[in-house]
């Protein structure tokens, strides 16, 4: 019976265009999927009937399929606080992004704060952090390059 396992089992499994670990447990494996987090992947996992300690390797092609169905349909499915695109701005539905949708959404965000000019538009343009770090001791880095540390003269007389 162990080799019958040994010859269904996948080193590499496809979801959602990405290659997935076959010897991780799916709840883990799903993480690797750009947009999809730890409490996601438990959601997905639950709705798909599918248990998260099973090994992505040892998984059918049906449970795939059934696996990518739920994660399509996520917006329908979840409740809105587990979706990562909650009152877009563009049409001000709830979605979860993934992959290079995700990348786009964020690229097109921060375009557009620096259009209207935001604090945080300001920031993205001057590669400052944009959160309220502090900067005096941290990101001394202006586009990859170092700029070091300038040291106050000392205001004395000397003589």
């Amino acid at each position: 019976m162990a080799e019958q396992k040994d010859k269904d089992f996948k080193y590499l499994v496809r979801v959602m265009n990405t290659d997935l670990d076959g010897n991780k447990q799916i709840n883990d494996a799903l993480r690797k999927i750009k947009g999809i987090g730890f409490s996601f992947a438990n959601a997905i996992c639950m709705l798909s009937s599918i248990e998260k300690n099973k090994k992505t390797g040892h998984l059918t092609d049906d449970e795939v399929k059934n696996i990518e169905s739920h994660i399509k349909r996520a917006t329908s499915t979840l409740p809105a606080w587990l979706l990562n695109r909650r009152k877009d701005t563009e049409d001000g539905e709830n979605k979860h992004l993934l992959t290079s949708d995700l990348d786009y959404s964020i690229e097109n965000d921060i375009k557009m704060m620096k259009k209207v000019r935001s604090y945080k538009g300001i920031r993205h343009g001057m590669a400052a952090p944009a959160r309220g770090q502090r900067t005096r001791s941290n990101f001394r880095r202006n586009k990859g390059k170092v700029l070091g540390v300038i040291k106050k003269k000392v205001g004395g007389k000397t003589g």
